[in-house]
């Protein structure tokens, strides 16, 4: 059954995600002050804190502003929680078999899915939320990736908590819709929002054509007045900048094979690879296999100031990525009036037009050395006028401001009586 609002109770917004904050979701950190700054009564909830590897100093207040649930103990955390079970015992069967429908689809290795018990943690964590929800007045829960922290927000609406509603990005959800309970996820939901044309499609397969109207598009944004004049493009290189979590997903040793075939054609060519993660070792042991190493710098994670300083200095920005949802870099590489070049996955001909950049196959390392080559050869004044041109469409689409506007009115439709 779709959730219904909370009559007569003013909206008071709980925002839950896994894990609040990291380096690399600094656009929901950025959505989140948007709504503050249009007057929302917001919270802020995860599961976990990731503290030790912040670097940017927003990051940190924002993890100082985050009731992080783990971190209450397990002792607060089952007595918040059978009290509230005790008190809700019809609710509870009905999230109990919730729960169990979604253990049972559950599989290993997928965040978010498993089995059985793992959704018996989850129920938990639910009544604890629902709990604290009720003693700070929250009537609303936002959760962020329809992953676990959206099974947990639909959990605690069973278990008659607040309603929610959720924003899916890709790809993790559509690799395993059917084992994180999509459907399940839509249906309960007040609204799901997706953050491209193409998320809102992947959404429809998995739902009846009578949930389509509650599927909204509202895009990450970029904060306008991060991004003043841009630097002009530099005269040598090209110098490329690459930005992103040292992962499978994001195609960065396929990158440096591209980078061994251009350099042949290109000796000036420079890459800057921005980033941390497990394939980091892996790496920059390819680079030093295609003995690269005069050509590419590895800086790990860098603060935000430090991710404009690079795309200041560069001549493009690159994504090689196998998947995504709508890369938050993409739009910040616009903004700097930086072209792009990236693979054709997902949303992205929905930002890359021809007039901005490249868009290549993915997994074709010879066709992404082909547009390094191109943009190479590619006058200084038609590279700077295509830089121009991305910056002037990211900064009409994606405006955080005016994202945070759409969602705001989206709560206030599905959540007021």
């Amino acid at each position: 059954m779709a959730a219904q609002p909370i009559l007569g109770a003013p909206l008071k917004l709980g925002y839950l995600i896994n894990t609040y904050p990291r380096a690399s979701h600094s656009f929901i950190r950025r959505e989140i002050l948007a709504l503050e700054r249009l007057g929302l009564p917001l919270h802020r909830f995860a599961m976990r804190s990731d503290r030790a590897s912040l670097v940017d100093a927003a990051d940190l207040a924002e993890d100082d502003k985050t009731h992080h649930v783990l971190s209450a103990g397990l002792g607060l955390i089952l007595v918040q929680s059978m009290g509230w079970v005790i008190r809700h015992p019809s609710q509870t069967l009905r999230a109990f078999r919730l729960a169990m429908v979604c253990g049972k689809r559950g599989v290993g290795g997928v965040p978010g899915t498993g089995g059985r018990l793992r959704h018996l943690i989850y129920l938990i964590e639910a009544a604890y939320l629902a709990q604290m929800a009720k003693n700070q007045g929250i009537t609303h829960f936002h959760a962020h990736f329809g992953t676990n922290s959206t099974t947990v927000a639909m959990l605690a609406q069973a278990l008659g908590g607040p309603t929610y509603s959720f924003t899916t990005h890709g790809p993790e959800e559509f690799d395993a819709p059917l084992s994180l309970c999509l459907d399940l996820k839509i249906t309960h939901a007040a609204f799901a929002v997706a953050i491209s044309s193409f998320g809102r499609s992947q959404l429809s397969r998995w739902t009846p054509p009578a949930n389509w109207p509650k599927l909204h598009i509202v895009h990450c944004g970029i904060e306008p007045d991060q991004f003043g004049n841009p630097t002009p493009l530099p005269e040598t290189g090209p110098h490329l900048v690459a930005v992103g979590r040292m992962a499978g997903q994001k195609g960065f040793s396929l990158l440096i094979d591209a980078i061994a075939i251009a350099t042949k054609s290109i000796p000036s060519l420079h890459l800057t690879l921005v980033g941390d993660g497990e394939l980091r070792g892996e790496i920059e042991r390819a680079i030093r296999h295609h003995t690269l190493s005069s050509h590419i710098t590895v800086t790990g994670w860098l603060s935000e100031s430090g991710v404009r300083a690079a795309l200041a200095q560069s001549t493009a920005l690159i994504l090689p990525s196998f998947a995504e949802g709508l890369p938050v870099v993409v739009m910040e590489g616009m903004a700097a009036a930086r072209p792009i070049i990236a693979t054709a996955i997902a949303g992205l001909s929905e930002l890359v037009t021809p007039d901005v950049g490249w868009l290549v196959p993915a997994g074709d390392a010879t066709a992404l050395a082909d547009a390094i080559i191109t943009l190479g050869q590619t006058p200084h004044a038609t590279l700077t006028q295509m830089g121009l041109a991305a910056r002037t469409r990211v900064l009409a689409r994606h405006d955080i401001n005016a994202e945070a506007a759409k969602l705001r009115r989206l709560f206030t439709q599905y959540t007021s009586p």
